[in-house]
């Protein structure tokens, strides 16, 4: 039986630890840390590959090497007699045949160049994701709950690997003087999802678990709805500016807002059967480029209006900067086209691309995670 207390005694009672801040990802710190280095130097190197394979498409060079060697393809050739093969079997394929004719080694060593920079960048990448996963595991600064992204990244870049192949080898073809544009189309949308996933992943590792989580609770859902619209549709565009540019149509119809005098182009459908000329008659993919263009800036617009009645500061910010990208982006376009695409433009467009669907996944992420602020907004 208990012993009895005096009503005079001092009662103590034994008091639970209180609750440590950030114990959700306590010691995980140096791995967020490093994880996020990690993903923004592959982020740069992806940004690296759209902007040398834009140019590889713009100089008429992704057709110079004709087969897929993943090892051994990573040196290229050493000796004159390398290069004298190379060149050989570069002469057997139509695009020399009909359109480069009588091209010296020494051009055909320039436009090789182009081609195997891009390949080796995306052979690079591989190398630094393997790397730094191994290093993340060997030394237990994995992110908690993070290794499956980190796998899916990186089964995506193989296979972003691969379908550049696919793309290639549809060029290769007879009667073929350029890539397929549908496969590439294929090739850069990947890259941008590629590109999407690692910036989505630097913004989650860049602000601690328990304060995601806190700041959900405050989440604008109607800035987050309209960011999300903008995002999918940004990306459908991304793949349209792939088809312009993979049959040449931002060369033509320089004239803006008409084109060729007209609101709609010329001959629009004339090539049989009927969804051909969504792949591959100039004027078509030219004027949905437009018009996807037009939607995108009236989105843009209306992203603005909401963003000014948002309560916090840092959506509203996130959303006003997103948007405003948006009509650079448009205005560049319009330049683009209006000066046939010449390969300064055509590569700070590609770039804009880049830049605009980022600030549309910040403005997404921002619109879920808003920061916290005082009553006043400060």
């Amino acid at each position: 039986m208990a012993e009895k207390r005096s009503i005079f005694e001092e009662v103590t009672e034994t008091q639970k630890p209180a609750a440590t801040p950030g114990a959700l990802s306590a010691g995980r710190g140096r791995g967020r840390r490093f994880a996020r280095a990690w993903l923004m130097v592959l982020f740069v190197m992806v940004v690296a590959m759209i902007a040398v394979g834009g140019l590889t498409r713009l100089t008429d060079s992704g057709l110079s090497i004709t087969e897929w060697a993943p090892i051994s393809g990573a040196l290229p050739p050493l000796s004159d007699a390398d290069w004298q093969a190379e060149f050989e079997a570069y002469q057997q394929t139509d695009e020399y045949r009909l359109q480069n004719a009588g091209m010296s080694r020494a051009e055909f060593q320039f436009i090789y160049g182009w081609e195997w920079g891009p390949r080796q960048l995306g052979r690079t990448g591989g190398l630094v994701w393997a790397l730094g996963f191994a290093f993340m595991l060997a030394t237990s600064r994995m992110p908690t709950g993070w290794s499956g992204r980190f796998v899916l990244l990186g089964g995506l870049g193989g296979l972003q690997g691969a379908i550049g192949w696919w793309m290639v080898h549809s060029g290769l073809q007879e009667g073929m003087l350029d890539v397929a544009s549908y496969r590439l189309a294929t090739h850069l949308g990947l890259a941008f999802l590629i590109l999407s996933i690692i910036a989505w992943f630097v913004l989650r590792l860049s602000r601690d678990e328990a304060e995601l989580m806190q700041a959900r609770r405050n989440a604008d859902g109607k800035i987050k709805g309209m960011s999300t619209g903008l995002l999918h549709l940004a990306f459908v565009q991304i793949l349209l500016g792939a088809l312009v540019a993979g049959i040449d149509a931002g060369r033509m119809f320089p004239d803006w807002p008409l084109m060729s005098g007209g609101f709609t182009p010329p001959d629009m459908w004339q090539i049989e059967p009927l969804w051909r000329n969504f792949f591959e008659n100039a004027g078509t993919v030219q004027f949905i480029h437009r018009i996807v263009g037009y939607v995108l800036v009236a989105m843009a617009i209306g992203l603005l209006m909401a963003a000014r009645k948002s309560a916090n500061r840092s959506v509203k910010g996130a959303a006003q900067v997103a948007a405003s990208m948006i009509f650079v982006q448009a205005v560049l376009g319009i330049v683009t086209v209006m000066h046939s695409s010449p390969l300064a433009l055509a590569l700070l467009h590609q770039l804009g691309a880049v830049v605009t669907i980022v600030l549309i996944l910040r403005a997404r992420f921002t619109a879920m995670h808003p920061f916290a602020q005082s009553v006043r907004g400060s």
